[in-house]
């Protein structure tokens, strides 16, 4: 089976109408209008930067089962009705590739440490876990709730970045607060080069 591939461009926030869990994971129903538009059960789509397959489709609501481990993983752990999550869908093979290649497997949660808007734009920190700072270098790429970001600054345990006023009028960064959990998936190509120094 070939893994989905993503870019970290946005397409659409959904908003969780049911979040249900179960003894093996959970339930989670989105509203998103954009992206059911041609969305097959069994397809993959990007929430909040986590791969996840479609289970069922009803005119403009989505739902998708979760796994303990994506549960354990994710932020998506924390998920309520009313909340925001970024969806992307899979990319196609003609597509351009507008950020980076994301491919829906998240390493770890983090902290937001502070989110302030400067003139126009906003400064964004998030703590840096001390087993991922390898991966992670200035103005070098990186995955936050899905979204292709770049690394203005690193701090020790902690990294900045910028985020425009675009970004973050279409994404669910504008409902982010300082404590929030986001996602974060680390450059591949970083992790490639480091299994192959280590070999």
């Amino acid at each position: 089976m070939v893994s989905a591939m993503f870019t970290g461009i946005i397409e659409e926030t959904g908003e969780v109408i049911a979040f249900s869990s179960s003894g093996d994971g959970a339930r989670i129903v989105l509203k998103a209008p954009l992206v059911s538009g041609d969305l097959k059960i069994g397809d993959s789509i990007a929430v909040n930067g986590c791969c996840l397959t479609a289970a069922s489709l009803a005119g403009d609501t989505l739902s998708f089962d979760l796994l303990n481990e994506t549960l354990l993983r994710t932020n998506l752990q924390s998920a309520a009705p009313g909340s925001l999550v970024n969806l992307e869908r899979a990319l196609a093979a003609n597509a351009r590739l507008g950020g980076h290649f994301v491919q829906g497997h998240i390493d770890c949660t983090s902290p937001v440490l502070s989110l302030e808007k400067r003139g126009a734009d906003f400064r964004l920190e998030i703590a840096l876990p001390g087993e991922f700072a390898q991966y992670v270098v200035p103005k070098g790429s990186i995955a936050i709730n899905g979204i292709s970001l770049t690394v203005a600054e690193l701090k020790e345990g902690s990294m900045v970045l910028w985020i425009i006023p675009h970004t973050m009028a279409v994404t669910n960064l504008r409902a982010l607060k300082a404590g929030d959990l986001v996602n974060l998936e680390f450059d591949m190509l970083a992790k490639y080069v480091e299994r192959i120094l280590r070999r």
